[in-house]
């Protein structure tokens, strides 16, 4: 590998970093506290947790290693590369900052704009370099991969809601309008960010 190709690589990862940073943030401080439910992994350890008393930790990692997996087998060894690092630096950054004692809260409405924002930025960071998220954003990158016609954001959206309507036994109708709108906010944003530079993402799928 050459110079070129390791600054290549080495900016990359520095913005699936970024990427990271701002999901972990998310989660630990807005999402998780205010019982949010998205759809994502975090969501689903969420739903997990209530139901088998695991802790959440556990659940979030574990599930967050099964999806690594699957993205090696179905998206190849460059996006699993990078993914690695997503993974490694989501494990760490959440259970980092979901373990720190400070609060950002503010209200449920400010936490879910703020929340919208830095998760839309946190998905596009890590899908604009060829790499997931390691979360539901999986599924969708194989969709796409198989169907360029296949809309990343929408995709990511409706598996959320089907996440969701799970989601509605454990947390209650309140939770779940909350997150229907979190989600229908932030697949926008997302959608919006990768409209904006479509041509790296349709090469890095």
């Amino acid at each position: 590998m050459d110079k070129n190709k390791i600054k290549k690589y080495g900016k990359e990862i520095s913005i699936i970093l970024l990427g990271n940073i701002f999901m972990g943030i998310a989660y630990s401080k807005w999402m998780v506290p205010n019982e949010i439910i998205n759809g994502g992994v975090t969501s689903i350890s969420m739903i997990l947790n209530k139901v088998l008393s695991v802790p959440l930790l556990y659940l979030s990692n574990g599930l967050t290693l099964l999806l690594l997996i699957t993205c090696y087998i179905f998206l190849g060894k460059d996006n699993f590369s990078k993914s690695i690092f997503g993974s490694l630096f989501y494990i760490t950054l959440f259970s980092l900052f979901y373990s720190l004692p400070f609060s950002l809260h503010v209200n449920t409405v400010v936490d879910l704009i703020l929340a919208c924002i830095f998760i839309g930025m946190g998905y596009y960071c890590c899908i604009i370099v060829n790499a997931s998220t390691v979360g539901v954003d999986v599924i969708a990158l194989i969709m796409h991969k198989k169907n360029n016609n296949i809309n990343i954001a929408k995709t990511i959206s409706k598996i959320n809601m089907v996440v969701l309507f799970v989601g509605l036994i454990v947390y209650g109708v309140k939770s779940i309008i909350i997150g229907m709108i979190f989600t229908s906010i932030y697949s926008r944003i997302l959608d919006y960010f990768l409209k904006v530079n479509p041509l790296k993402v349709s090469k890095s799928i």
